[in-house]
């Protein structure tokens, strides 16, 4: 390979909203970093309908885009926060989370992803990040402590370190023969824009059905977003119908304390499990949704990402600190070890509450409701629970 090939500490594969966050905080620790990026997040439009794509930001994450000078920009194009948090089968069986029992001004808040992947965008054209999009990878080939990354097109740049956060179909995974465990779900999940005929409020709910949870999010101005979950073959239904027939479905189908409202735009995804066999290779670490997707149940998805920046950005810093090699196995695999068993945890969580949830049989709808009852007056151990869920 020629000696004009260019070089950089790290290079960042993916430049979504772990990504971009990534980069952001490892340039601001002096490393030089390259984002490479399929496609460039579409300019910000205040008067345009919300994403489908919704995240639940914890405070852990909302401390961390603080920290890269990136949430002021997310509140200046759109957020909306969310105070309390509900669940429950029976009605007589409901816990309540509230902001105020953890004595914070909000839970956390809900994000359109887009608003994230663009204000985080923003700020690395601030920020001497040096970014290729659209680029697109097509092959990585260990080299010299390092790796070369081939390009679409031909170019190839070299790195000491490697980082995928390419998401669940990750090319660097695939390309450095790291595998995964998975399954799909019995389930898909259809996410619905609509139009409250009240103010959305500050309260995140859920309830489960028979045939998989209703949740609701509320947004900005009004609007909120849906979550529906059911069989593949009931959504594929519900795909297939107008706005007018899924509106009747939705009050049909979802609790009245929902009231009115109106679908604008819906989407929908099958559920499905992975987990990389290894978060690490010499040279190379995974991130975010390229080395786990959970159940969407509770929203955890990006917050784990962001769990998993806030771990790789501390254990390549420190390491740098102490004169090591950073970027070698021994160093990348303390931050397998800190994220892999965290996010294991989540998952397995996760999974338990939707199985136990998805079983009808007599017996099992009893436990759950009483062992819901339960922790709505277990007091300290639910306040637990959501300090962790919150990563606090």
């Amino acid at each position: 390979m020629p000696d004009s090939i260019p070089k950089y500490d790290i290079a960042v594969v993916g430049g979504g909203m772990v990504g971009a966050a990534l980069a952001s905080g490892l340039t601001a620790q002096g490393f030089t970093v390259l984002v490479l990026e399929q496609q460039a997040p579409a300019e910000f439009d205040c008067d345009s309908q919300p994403d489908l794509r919704i995240s639940a930001i914890g405070a852990a994450s909302v401390g961390l885009l603080k920290q890269l000078d990136v949430w002021q920009a997310v509140q200046q194009m759109r957020c909306a926060p969310y105070r309390r948090l509900e669940t429950w089968e029976w009605h007589s069986a409901r816990v309540n989370f509230d902001a105020q029992s953890l004595g914070l001004p909000e839970l956390g808040y809900m994000v359109e992803n887009s608003v994230l992947q663009r204000a985080l965008w923003e700020r690395l054209q601030r920020q001497q990040v040096n970014i290729l999009s659209p680029a697109r990878l097509s092959d990585l080939q260990p080299h010299s402590g390092g790796w070369h990354l081939r390009l679409e097109g031909g170019k190839t740049v070299s790195a000491r370190l490697v980082v995928g956060a390419d998401g669940a179909n990750s090319q660097v995974r695939q390309l450095a023969g790291i595998g995964i465990h998975g399954w799909n779900y019995t389930q898909s999940c259809m996410l619905i824009s609509v139009k409250c005929g009240r103010d959305a409020g500050d309260c995140t709910w859920q309830q489960f059905t028979p045939d998989g949870p209703r949740a609701f999010l509320p947004l900005f101005d009004g609007w909120a977003s849906l979550v529906w979950y059911d069989k593949p073959a009931r959504i594929r239904q519900l795909q297939a119908m107008n706005m007018l027939q899924l509106e009747k479905e939705i009050h049909a189908h979802f609790p009245a304390r929902l009231g009115q409202v109106t679908p604008v735009t819906a989407g929908a995804f099958p559920l499905v499990r992975r987990h990389a066999t290894r978060y690490v290779l010499p040279g190379l670490a995974l991130v975010g949704d390229a080395a786990h997707t959970i159940n969407p149940l509770a929203g955890q998805g990006v917050n784990l990402g962001y769990r998993d920046v806030d771990a790789l950005i501390e254990t390549l810093t420190a390491s740098r600190a102490r004169a090591e090699n950073w970027a070698s196995e021994a160093t990348l695999l303390r931050y397998q070890r800190q994220r892999q068993r965290d996010n294991l945890l989540m998952q397995s969580g996760m999974d338990l509450f939707y199985f136990t949830f998805s079983n009808q049989v007599a017996p099992l709808r009893i436990m759950r409701n009483l062992g819901l009852m339960v922790a709505e007056r277990s007091g300290v151990l639910k306040r637990q629970a959501l300090r962790y869920a919150l990563g606090l």
